[in-house]
């Protein structure tokens, strides 16, 4: 085949998969539950400032042009964040076109479509999206550098930098690479004696300029929360999946591909390779190093991005270079990776199959619920007096409510989460953390729990902390089970007139399956039973479902002393005495799976329908 028409080929390719890439992007954009993180970006994006306690203003300020173009819907907020993805290929097959010719660069953009990481952004309204930007603008520029110095380059540089310090703090780490880079190439040491080169990096040092006044007027909360509080900063082992993840994010044979173009650039001859193949191996190893010190409890798969963007315009070469069956087995491979993360988002999407994953570990929590949680609160405020607040327990639920509400001004308890993730700082900036004033005049509110945003083991502690914030609570006006309970909101009409928060704690029930276990497999007849009990008043009976459905009433009462050890601080006046068994006859169901639960009456009128666990019927 000529070169023109290999070129001519590898053109069509990229385009049909960018094409198709994009349509599924927009398609899944628009069914994708909101994630709770763009939840917070819309709610920091109705409240405009320059930084926040999490990150520079950029995504707050796409979101807030994406709902003010076209208007209060998911993928409104998606479009900026989209475009700009769409935007990323083009980039990277500019880069590489110009570097190793026409035909590189279309194979180079192609790869960009299809590699996971980057295939996937933007159906999400995140910060990877600008960085991921940024991070390729930057790059151009500083090969663009290497060749000589002039004023459109370093105006595109400047631009760059300051995109990149509006969107992460992460972006730091592309600096500090890039630098290095620069400072290791005899060229890049010759353009960093020019004056325009300096004024671009006086222009994107300025940039971060909103996050350090944030930080300087807020203690330093940002970056703290940023570099201290959510790292260990003690070496775990758990680094030593990087290399499996990033083996299966990347897919094997573009991870083994990239690494060798690596390899092989930092001993070519051309600066613009040998720059390229530092920034790549420098990021991808660096992150790979930091994964053994720093916070193993949050998602970090995606940090390593901005480096494989920079190994993308040199892979293309050792793909050419392979025998035709391994370079066919690299791109179907990177074909069927970008395909399993689009179908994770369209899995997500799906009601029914985030019902059957309910009881699965990779159950999609933060996409869940929403809709379900909305409804019930506004049939409860119809019920209100006028003038009800709506009061959420943590500041998911609050952002996701105020999307949903279209209230940017939700008021938030004091919540774990809040802290876990950065936010409470913002929330006190905005007013927004839930306090009742001394003096105050008494308002009634709604107030909306997610009860399974807490660890179990620590949920008792948290019903009895919002007894603190609000006093005891009334039975709970409506029980919200999404997902067989893997999603649970109660609601709590708070009256103007409480009781003292001194007061002992009245709280939702708790309750544990000892038999049958979780995935178990019963016969038509099988025995239930567990442990059940409500603080300040206590349960006075405990009924059992079956796929929601009543199927018996359990023997409630037994004794169960190993409980209230366990759970110390419960003040449930039946204590020990709060064990169930029941005999269920389940011939009327089909073979197969279903989900036990339970409905737990209290003796204040409450009624709570319990999380499921799925059992198998079996003849």
């Amino acid at each position: 085949m000529r070169e023109d028409e290999y070129g001519r080929r590898s053109r069509n390719v990229f385009i049909a998969l960018w094409i198709g890439a994009t349509a599924l992007k927009c398609a899944l954009a628009a069914r994708l539950p909101l994630f709770v993180d763009e939840a917070f970006y819309w709610q920091e994006g109705r409240h405009l400032a320059a930084a926040y306690s999490d990150l520079p203003g950029l995504t707050a300020w796409l979101t807030r042009i994406g709902v003010e173009t076209g208007g209060q819907h998911a993928w409104a907020l998606r479009w900026p964040f989209l475009a700009i993805a769409a935007l990323l290929p083009w980039c990277i097959g500019k880069i590489a076109a110009r570097e190793f010719g026409e035909t590189r660069g279309w194979q180079a953009a192609s790869l960009a479509v299809l590699l996971p990481l980057a295939g996937t952004l933007g159906v999400l309204a995140l910060p990877d999206v600008p960085l991921a930007l940024a991070s390729v603008v930057c790059l151009d520029a500083g090969a663009r550098l290497l060749r000589g110095v002039d004023a459109g380059t370093a105006l595109q540089l400047a631009l760059g930098l300051a995109i990149g310090a509006l969107s992460h703090y992460r972006f730091a780490a592309v600096v500090g690479v890039g630098a290095l880079a620069l400072l290791w190439l005899p060229e890049g040491r010759r353009a960093l004696r020019d004056a325009r080169v300096w004024v671009a990096l006086t222009i994107g040092a300025l940039a971060w300029w909103p996050l350090v006044a944030w930080n300087v007027d807020n203690a330093d909360a940002g970056l703290r929360f940023q570099l201290v509080d959510r790292h260990p900063w003690t070496v775990h082992w758990d680094g030593m999946w990087f290399i499996a993840i990033q083996l299966l994010l990347a897919t094997p044979l573009l991870f083994v591909a990239m690494a060798l173009a690596a390899r092989r650039g930092l001993r070519d001859a051309s600066p613009a390779v040998r720059y390229f193949a530092f920034c790549g191996a420098a990021s991808v190893a660096g992150f790979f190093v930091l994964g053994f010190f720093a916070d193993n409890e949050r998602v970090s798969f995606h940090w390593p991005l901005s480096g494989y963007l920079a190994l993308l315009p040199l892979t293309p070469a050792v793909l050419a270079a392979w025998p035709r069956f391994w370079r066919r087995a690299a791109w179907m491979l990177l074909a069927a990776g970008l395909a399993l993360g689009l179908s994770y988002y369209a899995a997500v999407s799906l009601p029914a199959l985030r019902a059957h994953a309910a009881a699965e570990k990779w159950y999609p929590a933060n996409f869940a619920g929403w809709d379900e949680v909305r409804e019930a609160v506004r049939r409860r405020l119809k019920a209100m007096p006028p003038g009800t607040r709506v009061v959420a327990d943590n500041f998911k639920l609050g952002a996701e409510l105020g999307f949903a509400l279209n209230d940017p001004d939700i008021r938030v308890l004091d919540h774990p989460l809040n802290h876990r993730h950065g936010r409470a700082p913002q929330l006190r900036l905005w007013s927004l953390a839930y306090a009742v004033a001394p003096g105050a005049k008494p308002t009634p509110a709604l107030l909306v729990v997610a009860a399974s945003e807490v660890q179990y083991k620590r949920l008792l502690d948290h019903y009895h902390s919002l007894c603190v914030q609000v006093g005891p609570l009334p039975p709970p006006s409506a029980t919200v089970k999404v997902d067989h309970g893997a999603q649970r909101f109660l609601l709590f009409d708070l009256p103007a007139q409480r009781p003292a928060a001194s007061a002992p704690c009245t709280a939702p029930a708790m309750a544990w399956f000892d038999a049958p276990a979780s995935g178990a497999r019963v016969g038509n007849r099988f025995e239930v039973a567990g442990w059940a009990f409500k603080d300040g008043v206590g349960l006075a009976r405990v009924e059992i479902t079956l796929d929601g459905k009543p199927v018996a009433q359990a023997d409630y009462g037994a004794a169960n002393p190993g409980v209230a050890q366990f759970w110390r601080i419960s003040n449930d006046p039946q204590h020990p005495n709060v064990g169930f068994k029941a005999s269920v006859d389940a011939s009327g169901f089909a073979p197969g799976r279903h989900w036990l639960g339970l409905r737990l009456h209290g003796r204040d009128g409450s009624v709570e329908a319990w999380r499921d666990q799925p059992i198998q019927i079996a003849r």
